[in-house]
């Protein structure tokens, strides 16, 4: 509760004053008399009942006072207006992303092939379309684009904001879909070129691998990391993979598991992410993967204004309301029921 114009309270001084004036002072006569003497007391002046009407004039003044100070409830509302950054995920989908890194828990061979049986065991690019579906959903106010990269790379969906076309997209990448070499420079190039013609504020590019540049481009990595860089596009490293890791592999007897020792650049994934202004970061299991996507979450924020209004209820009107029935009540009630003659 608050008041428009708390100084109008101090009127309620003549509350009191109406009182003693209505109490006290004598009303015109209904008789002539030639004096008054015979009925004056000389001791003190005796207070005379106002009655029924008296009160309900006392009662509307004060409520007309009170509300001329204008008594209000206020309903604070905040309006949020978010501005998203433009983002393009790059994927690595070369067949290495097929390997599976072991964590820690998993010890034996048979808890491997177990895991991976029941789902609990991912591999590469299966774990990182998890995460990044995952990132998607929290970042409602994002363009995000996906480009798959092997030894080119491929514009599977420019920045949108329609998540779910996305994430069905993503979905349907598989490792070794698009070749098995590793070629770094053509993503960044075409995301640089995607997102140039952006009116975010923000750019950025995250990309994603598991090994290091072995595609002979005539634009080198560091190169088109730089083009980046001119149209201001930030770009974030994610080297895949750990130091235990298992790849399926024809045999004559079946399919089998056998280690993978295959291993991305990081001097080289550094280097592209501080020439941009970005960061380099390492996923070296699922669990790790999942720790990157919370950190490039709450390193790229999104721009929210809250702009703050306050909705008031003012309550004057039924205040005055109040006062005119009761002044209403008062003179009817003069007038009728409390009728007196002299």
């Amino acid at each position: 509760m608050s008041w428009a114009n708390p100084w109008a309270l101090g009127a309620l001084v003549v509350v009191p004053l109406v009182y003693l004036y209505l109490a006290y002072v004598k009303k015109p006569p209904t008789l002539m008399v030639a004096t008054v003497r015979p009925f004056r007391n000389p001791g003190r002046r005796r207070r005379r009942g106002i009655g029924f009407a008296g009160w309900c004039s006392l009662a509307a003044l004060t409520l007309l006072i009170v509300a001329l100070a204008r008594p209000r409830r206020g309903d604070e509302k905040i309006i949020v207006r978010a501005q998203g950054i433009d983002m393009i995920f790059a994927l690595d989908m070369s067949g290495s992303m097929a390997a599976y890194d072991v964590p820690g828990a998993l010890r034996t061979g048979g808890e491997i092939v177990d895991a991976i049986r029941s789902g609990k065991l991912q591999n590469r690019l299966d774990t990182a379309k998890r995460e990044l579906a995952r990132f998607i959903a929290e970042r409602p106010n994002d363009r995000i684009g996906l480009i798959g990269f092997a030894e080119f790379a491929y514009n599977f969906v420019p920045p949108t904001l329609d998540h779910d076309w996305l994430t069905e997209r993503l979905g349907t990448l598989e490792p070794g879909q698009i070749g098995d070499a590793t070629g770094i420079a053509s993503p960044i190039a075409s995301a640089a070129n995607r997102l140039k013609k952006s009116d975010s504020p923000r750019r950025v590019l995250v990309l994603f691998t598991d090994g290091a540049d072995n595609v002979a481009h005539r634009v080198t990595p560091e190169q088109a990391a730089q083009l980046a860089k001119e149209c201001d596009v930030v770009i974030h490293t994610v080297g895949i993979g750990g130091d235990r890791a298992v790849i399926e592999a024809e045999t004559p007897f079946g399919r089998r598991l056998h280690p993978y020792s295959g291993q991305f650049d990081e001097a080289r994934l550094r280097r592209l992410a501080k020439l941009t202004g970005g960061q380099y970061f390492h996923a070296g299991d699922a669990s790790g993967m999942h720790g990157v996507m919370e950190k490039i979450n709450e390193l790229e924020t999104t721009a929210k204004e809250q702009p703050k209004f306050i909705e008031y209820h003012e309550y004057a009107p039924y205040l005055a309301l109040a006062a005119l029935a009761l002044l209403l009540v008062g003179t009817v009630a003069e007038h009728t029921w409390k009728l007196k003659f002299p």
